[in-house]
Formats: C-alpha cells, structure tokens, sequence
C-alpha cells in the first residue's frame, strides 16, 4: 500500500496517533481537533462500527476511494471530489514579507479565518496537527496555511485560505512555500487535497510544482 492510499487512516495509526479516538476498523481525530475520520477497509460491515463510534446524530467526514452509496440511518451533510496532489519538484524561495507561526494564542483568529474562507474541517486544536503559518496585517490574521494529515514520508499542506479582503497578493503562494520549505528539509513529500471544481487553487497548485496523484471523495455524514 502506498502511504497516502487511505491516507486518513494511515495518519491515525502511524505519526498521529496520539490524536486518534476509537478501535477496531474505525478510527477518528480527537474532535477539537478535526472531525476527519477513517475506516481501515471501506466496507459495509464498517458502518456499525462508526454508528458506534460517533453516537446517535454524530458526524464524521470521510475520504473514500469511490463515490458514497446511500446506506440506512445515514444522511450526507455535505462533500465533493477532491484531487490528491503531490510535489515530488518544486522551488523554494525567501518570503517577500514577514510571516508568523501560529498557536494556541493564535487558535481563535485561525478558526474565524477558517469558517470565513471555508478551506476544510478546522477546529479550536487543527493547529496541533503541525507548524501553521500565517500573514498579519496588523492585529488582523489576513492569510494562513499548515500541515494536517502526516504520514510515513509525506506531509499534507492544509488550510489555505486568505480573507476575501486580501485576495490577489500571492500570500497562499508564499506561505505554501515555506512550508514546502520546511516539509523538504525533513526529507518528507509535501501533499495536498482540493477540490477538483477549484480551478484557481489548482492552478495555483499545479504553478508550484504539485500534479495530481488520484481522486478521493469526501463526504460528510450524520448518524440519524
């Protein structure tokens, strides 16, 4: 198995599981933290499991290898098609302008940022999940991004996102970059998830060396 095939839940059995919840097939992030959640095998017999694991009207977002098919007691909240890109190549180059690490202290503006913007699944403890960057313009947190899933030799880039206000300037770019940067320092691959309907971030992507790996299907569902 490759280590982004399932990748989920190859994150939450390898380099992060100390934020896992569950046993057996099902495996989720500790809720404050993301609501992902993963199956080791996604068959029929795993939707008991996660019944179990996420309670009566409890949720849980998936990747899942093929389109979800409508099972009893679960509605779809939300989701969509998203390409897996990787940057086996790419550039580095010095930031033209300051950028801040962020952290606890940081964890209110990023969450705000994140519900504006709408990036992904992002909560009061994401920031734990890796080194999350951001650009300032004064005391207002303008643009950020950060590392999420981890495993064996890869590292996702998540969370990019920058205030409607703010658009243009090339911030997603400069902080991609660095982080890039530091991902490639430690002998990791950076990684990434995007919806394959945003043409721009893709373009974008794909300008800073990222090429498409597969396509998962993330879906969001609530326990009835």
């Amino acid at each position: 198995m490759h280590p982004l095939d399932n990748v989920i839940w190859q994150a939450l059995t390898t380099r992060q599981a100390q934020f896992a919840e569950g046993t057996g097939p099902v495996r989720r992030f500790q809720r404050e933290v993301t609501s992902l959640t993963a199956f080791e095998k996604p068959d029929d017999a795993v939707y008991s499991a996660l019944a179990d694991l996420v309670g009566p009207r409890g949720t849980a977002a998936l990747f899942l290898p093929a389109p979800y098919e409508a099972r009893d007691g679960w509605s779809v909240v939300g989701g969509a098609p998203l390409l897996e890109m990787v940057c086996e190549n790419g550039h580095s180059s010095e930031p033209a302008l300051e950028i801040v690490e962020l952290g606890p202290q940081d964890s209110a503006d990023m969450v705000a940022l994140a519900a504006l913007t709408k990036p992904g699944p992002f909560g009061a403890r994401t920031h734990e999940l890796g080194t999350y960057l951001g650009i300032r313009q004064g005391s207002k947190l303008i643009s950020m991004a950060g590392e999420r899933l981890q495993v064996p030799g890869y590292t996702e880039i998540s969370a990019v996102c920058t205030h409607p206000d703010h658009l243009g300037q090339g911030y997603a770019g400069i902080l991609m970059t660095e982080l890039m940067k530091r991902i490639r320092s430690r002998g990791e691959t950076p990684f990434l998830h995007v919806r394959e309907d945003n043409v721009r971030a893709v373009g974008l992507y794909e300008k800073l060396g990222f090429r498409n790996r597969v396509t998962v299907h993330y879906v969001v569902l609530r326990k009835e």
